[in-house]
C-alpha cells in the first residue's frame, strides 16, 4: 500500500513543496501540487487531463491567465490569516500564474471528463460555518464543496481550521465504496500548523490524524506537521487534534468516480452518539477562527 502519511519535504519538486498526481498517489482522481513562487516569478502550468482549483496560501496579488483572460487573486498572508478569493481553471488548458512579492499557491487537481471554462471565486460567496459544539469545535470553509460551487465536473475543496486544543473531523466518517456509504471519494488532507496567538506558521507545531477501516486493514495513527499530506483512499477519518499551543489548517480535496458531486459521508457507528451531546452544548468562541475580513475569532489573538 502507499504510504498514507507523507511528511513535509517528501512530496516536493524543486522548490514546490508538494507535486501529488493521482499515480503518484495510488489512486485514479485526486491530486494536489503547491507552488512556491518566487516574487514576480511567473511559471505556465497545462491542466492536461484534470482540472484545477488555484488558491492561494500565503501569496498575495495573484496574476492568473487562462486563454487570454487574466484574473488577479486577492490571496492572504496566511492560511489563518483570512479566508481567500480562488479560480477554477478546467481541464485541457494552459494558464500563467505570478504573485507580485511571491508565496504559495495551492493547486487541487481532479481527472475529470467534462471541460469548464475558468471561472473567479470571489469572496462573497463562500460559506463559513461552525461545525461542531465544546471542545470539538471548528471552522469549515465551504469554498468549493457541491453546495456551494456547481462550476466543476469531479472536484470539492473545503479547507478547516481548528484552534489549539481542539478535535476536528469527529466523529470519524467515510466516505468509500462500503455499502452503506452513499458516495466513494478519495480525499487528500493538506495540513499547515500555526502558533496560536499569531497567524504564523511554526515547524515545531504538530497535531494528531486518525484514519483506519473497520477490517483493521487501515489503521493509522499519526502525528502531522506543518506541509504533512495525508491519503484517505477509504476508511474512517478522523479526529485531526490540534495540540495545545498550535492552531490546525488543512485543506480537503475529494474527487470519486461518481456521476454527482457528493461529500456525503457515514459516522463510524460507534462514535455517531456524540453528535447527539453537541445539541445545547455552547461552541468555542474562539470560531470561526477567520473570514474574508480578516481574524475574527479568538484564536489567533495575541
Amino acid at each position: 500500500m502507499t504510504d498514507l502519511h507523507l511528511p513535509d519535504g517528501s512530496l516536493s519538486d524543486g522548490d514546490d513543496p508538494v507535486m501529488l498526481t493521482p499515480e503518484r498517489a495510488g489512486w485514479t482522481h485526486t491530486g494536489l501540487r503547491v507552488l512556491h513562487l518566487e516574487p514576480a516569478e511567473s511559471r505556465v502550468i497545462d491542466t492536461g487531463p484534470d482540472e484545477m482549483i488555484v488558491l492561494p496560501l500565503s501569496a498575495e496579488d495573484v496574476h492568473v491567465v487562462v486563454a487570454g483572460e487574466q484574473f488577479t487573486l486577492d490571496g492572504r498572508e496566511s492560511v489563518f490569516a483570512r479566508v481567500s478569493d480562488f479560480l477554477y481553471v478546467g481541464r485541457d488548458s494552459r494558464f500563467s500564474i505570478a504573485a507580485d512579492r511571491g508565496g504559495e499557491v495551492a493547486l487541487a487537481t481532479a481527472r475529470c471528463d467534462r471541460a469548464h471554462p475558468a471561472k473567479y471565486g470571489s469572496t462573497d460567496g463562500i460559506g463559513v460555518e461552525v461545525r461542531g459544539a465544546g471542545p470539538a469545535t471548528r471552522q469549515v470553509t465551504n469554498f468549493a464543496s457541491p453546495d456551494t460551487w456547481d462550476h466543476a465536473d469531479k472536484i470539492m475543496c473545503v479547507e478547516l481550521l481548528t484552534p489549539d486544543g481542539n478535535w476536528s473531523s469527529y466523529p470519524p466518517h467515510k466516505h468509500d465504496d462500503s455499502p452503506e456509504c452513499e458516495v466513494n471519494n478519495e480525499e487528500i488532507y493538506y495540513f499547515r500548523i500555526g502558533r496560536a496567538g499569531t497567524t504564523d506558521y511554526t515547524a515545531e507545531g504538530f497535531g494528531m490524524h486518525r484514519t483506519y477501516t473497520g477490517d483493521g486493514v487501515i489503521d493509522v495513527n499519526v502525528a502531522v506537521g506543518d506541509g504533512d499530506v495525508f491519503l484517505i483512499p477509504r476508511g474512517y477519518h478522523g479526529p485531526c487534534i490540534a495540540a495545545p499551543g498550535y492552531t490546525m489548517y488543512y485543506l480537503n480535496v475529494l474527487a470519486g468516480p461518481g456521476g454527482e458531486r457528493s461529500m456525503a459521508f457515514c459516522d463510524d457507528p460507534a462514535h455517531h452518539w456524540v453528535r447527539d451531546e453537541w445539541e445545547g452544548m455552547a461552541t468555542d468562541p474562539r470560531c470561526p477562527m477567520a473570514t474574508s475580513a480578516g481574524v475574527v475569532g479568538e484564536a489567533n489573538r495575541g
